[in-house]
């Protein structure tokens, strides 16, 4: 059986070692991304003061060390190949392309200088090439940010580190220089549900106690109805103690804050007369019991106005529409069941085509999360695939030549290595983890010179 996983993120490396380390038969994965590096968010995402999660890459390298595991960098699925023509060089097809878009607030001006969407503020201060040059202004001194998951706590610590907390980081050399100069003293996080139904961890919320020059604030009536059990045992129970700590802190001595609202909705963005992020409308909620028994929040049409200079709306991701890849609108995700491929109309199933990962459920599961859900549709591989390895295909090595016909540069696992260590070498110098390349250009003409 040979197979191409397009993407290199935790959950196509996870399907692929469910693949590989199966004894009823002989598996070649050729794996694909659109860039140079592989590893997609434990590499662009995972924030840079979070260096014990990227340990996780270790168990991709045992994978990728494989004699039947093959890395293809620098291939962009729609441009470089189509979908047709891994149909003809691959038994089956797994899309492990994750959610690179974000999801929009939809409200007036939400367009606007300063008004960032996290997915770019992230990228950018991960060295992400697709952001590398995006306009983040830290002249401000007040920011709101958007959401209450991990990754809008993710954007307020960076904003809230000091240089010295971040320069010990892996953080882009481009990132490090304009945070070094940021003016931003208050992180505003902004939820819509209460409390009880915000959706970040325990560690994540925990660690603004922690840190070097932060003040976290929240306000007692805040967490006025909510029930904080001396014994918190599940994810909300712990969020509410912790948030119940900060509420009683006394603050003072710190030049940063950092403060937690709920039952907030941003309504509009308001604008200055240059054009910029000036303030944030927000309405209050009052949460409902909807019929599904889940709890949402609706407004009541008071509002205030909050003073801030940029708003980082962090309310989730979306996958990206892919040529020949069929696209459930409503969902945001590759059209598929239990991570069958279908079409998203009739929903009959694609043969041979399969996705996992946050492309198939959305963003929704933290990496670990990952393993199982991705060797659950190995499964259906398995079943699905009896006798498709009689199925006669262009030699392996056709795609390679197919590839540089076309002018790619393709970069192997190998040719990975050899960037992965001029990146530490060049972090050791600045006394860092690794010191990214974030442009594929200068990654590329590295490799030519190795």
């Amino acid at each position: 059986m040979r197979i191409a996983i397009i993407g290199s993120g935790p959950a196509g490396f996870y399907a692929a070692e469910a693949l590989l380390r199966r004894t009823d038969t002989v598996v070649h994965v050729d794996m694909f991304d659109r860039l140079p590096t592989p590893y997609g968010l434990v590499r662009g995402g995972v924030a840079p003061d979070h260096q014990s999660i990227k340990a996780v890459i270790r168990v991709y390298e045992k994978t990728a060390a494989r004699p039947t595991f093959r890395f293809l960098g620098n291939v962009c699925l729609g441009s470089d190949v189509t979908v047709e023509e891994l149909r003809r060089h691959y038994h089956q097809i797994v899309y492990a392309v994750g959610n690179e878009d974000d999801r929009r607030l939809g409200i007036p001006c939400e367009g606007i200088a300063r008004c960032t969407p996290a997915t770019v503020f992230i990228g950018w201060y991960n060295g992400h090439p697709d952001y590398r040059h995006a306009k983040i202004d830290l002249s401000v001194s007040r920011v709101a940010v958007v959401g209450n998951g991990n990754v809008a706590i993710d954007a307020a610590r960076m904003l809230l580190r000091t240089p010295a907390e971040l320069e010990k980081t892996d953080v882009a050399a481009h990132a490090l220089e304009a945070l070094r100069h940021s003016r931003v003293r208050e992180v505003y996080i902004l939820g819509r549900r209460g409390p009880e139904q915000a959706s970040f961890t325990p560690v994540e919320l925990k660690e603004f106690g922690e840190m070097e020059d932060v003040d976290p604030i929240v306000a007692p009536e805040e967490l006025a109805g909510c029930v904080i059990p001396e014994t918190a045992n599940t994810q909300q129970e712990k969020n509410l103690k912790i948030l119940q700590s900060f509420a009683v802190r006394q603050h003072g001595g710190k030049a940063k804050k950092l403060h937690l609202r709920f039952l907030v909705s941003p309504t509009e963005i308001i604008a200055d007369a240059d054009g910029k992020v000036a303030g944030l409308v927000l309405e209050k909620n009052r949460l409902e019991v909807q019929p599904d028994g889940t709890v949402g929040a609706r407004g009541t049409g008071e509002t205030e106005i909050l003073d801030v200079e940029m708003v980082l709306p962090a309310i989730g991701f979306a996958a990206k529409r892919i040529a020949g890849i069929p696209y459930d609108e409503k969902a945001n995700v590759i059209a598929n069941e239990d991570g069958r491929v279908v079409n998203p109309v009739s929903r009959s199933v694609i043969a041979n085509e399969y996705v996992v990962g946050w492309a198939r459920t959305g963003p929704q599961g933290l990496i670990g999360s990952h393993k199982g859900a991705s060797a659950h549709v190995v499964e259906h591989m398995i079943a699905d695939g009896a006798g498709l390895e009689a199925r006669e295909l262009p030699e392996r090595e056709a795609i390679d030549t197919l590839l540089r016909q076309r002018g790619v540069q393709i970069v192997s696992f190998n040719d990975w290595k050899r960037l992965d260590d001029v990146e530490v070498a060049r972090g050791v110098r600045r006394g860092a983890p690794r010191d990214k390349i974030v442009d594929v250009e200068t990654m590329l003409a590295v490799l030519e010179q190795c």
